[in-house]
């Protein structure tokens, strides 16, 4: 839905004064402040369009009313978000859960509210409807090569829907691995997958990313074939220099340090971006900022250190987007919390005088 300008305009009036007020004295005795407003205004955090409807665990789901039934009702979504925080100018889809059926319609409503297409997800952890070989034992890593070559085969159409809705990057996670010690041979599904990896590669458009996203387990629980931020980045660095490495918050062991991963990541050169969640135990998916907002103060202190020795754009070198799952809880509700909660350590990361 399209918010009417002048409700906001008429809202924000009111409160505009007091708010004027305590940012002055907030604001005082902050260097070059006006640059800092700047650069929060710049950045945009991607919503993804999985993320507007109730999600669930593997014991139910709990549906809500109001739910997006279709792509157009989720970018509409998006659109409100955006209305709102002026922050979320950016809608990421997952193919095949958001096919845009007529791809230039679909193009046409996201600029209508003001949105990009950010990264392109594609799925081979579910088997759809009607796929004729399955993804029980892996997809881009699979023994059988058929099963390797449908996926590839996937993951280049959604470069193309990609394409025409004017993405430039695709994001690639695998549930592939093996729950049980001799099920797969670690060095064989590594160079198998490395072999799939580099045909959809090659195929990248010039001016395109890829994303190559880790994870420590689930849903195999003995091995992951992309398990952690060092074989991300061995896959990245063998692929070449359009390969990044996707860092998804909830995608580590309980403790792990992330800020230091981040941290030699950038230095590397091969950080591409983010899915921020939050989480106690595992991929719990959870608005971000709700469990440990100082580990994402943390994360960003390295984030803007490490992007401004290299001198990169905070908002446009690196991909930002949020990945969660709303069991319980309204998604738009969440989602606004959750880019609040990155915009408030972005500039908390900002404010860190690193010089004295």
């Amino acid at each position: 839905m399209l918010l009417d300008k002048s409700m906001l305009e008429q809202h924000n009036e009111e409160l505009l004064s007091e708010h004027k007020r305590k940012l002055k004295v907030v604001a005082e005795g902050i260097p070059n402040v006006d640059s800092l407003y700047k650069k929060l205004a710049a950045f945009q955090v991607a919503i993804p369009s999985w993320a507007l409807g109730t999600g669930g665990t593997r014991f139910g789901r709990f549906p809500s009313g109001g739910e997006p039934r279709s792509l157009e009702e989720k970018i509409e979504d998006v659109g409100l978000l955006h209305s709102l925080n002026k922050s979320s100018g950016a809608i990421s889809l997952h193919i095949p859960w958001d096919i845009p059926e007529d791809a230039a319609a679909i193009r046409s409503l996201g600029a209508q509210y003001g949105l990009n297409f950010d990264a392109m997800n594609s799925n081979t952890f579910q088997d759809q409807p009607g796929q004729e070989l399955s993804y029980k034992f892996g997809s881009l890593q699979h023994v059988d090569k058929s099963v390797r070559r449908q996926a590839i085969e996937h993951n280049l159409e959604v470069i193309n829907y990609g394409l025409e809705l004017g993405s430039t990057s695709l994001t690639v996670w695998l549930a592939d691995g093996s729950c049980f010690p001799g099920q797969l041979n670690f060095r064989e599904a590594f160079e198998r997958t490395l072999g799939s990896l580099k045909e959809i590669y090659d195929r990248l458009p010039a001016d395109w990313k890829m994303f190559v996203e880790y994870k420590a387990f689930e849903p195999n629980f003995y091995s992951m074939t992309v398990g952690d931020w060092g074989q991300s980045l061995l896959f990245s660095q063998k692929l070449g220099a359009k390969a990044k490495v996707l860092v998804d918050l909830g995608h580590h062991l309980p403790n792990a340090n992330i800020e230091q991963i981040v941290s030699l990541l950038l230095m590397e050169g091969k950080l591409g971006g983010f899915h921020f969640n939050d989480s106690k135990y595992g991929d719990d998916d959870l608005t971000v900022g709700s469990i440990n907002p100082y580990q994402l103060f943390l994360i960003f202190h390295e984030l803007v250190e490490g992007m401004d020795a290299k001198g990169m754009n905070h908002a446009n070198d690196l991909g930002w987007m949020i990945d969660a799952s709303h069991n319980v809880k309204d998604p738009l509700e969440d989602l606004i919390q959750s880019v609040e909660a990155i915009l408030i350590s972005y500039a908390q990361a900002l404010l860190v005088d690193t010089k004295n």
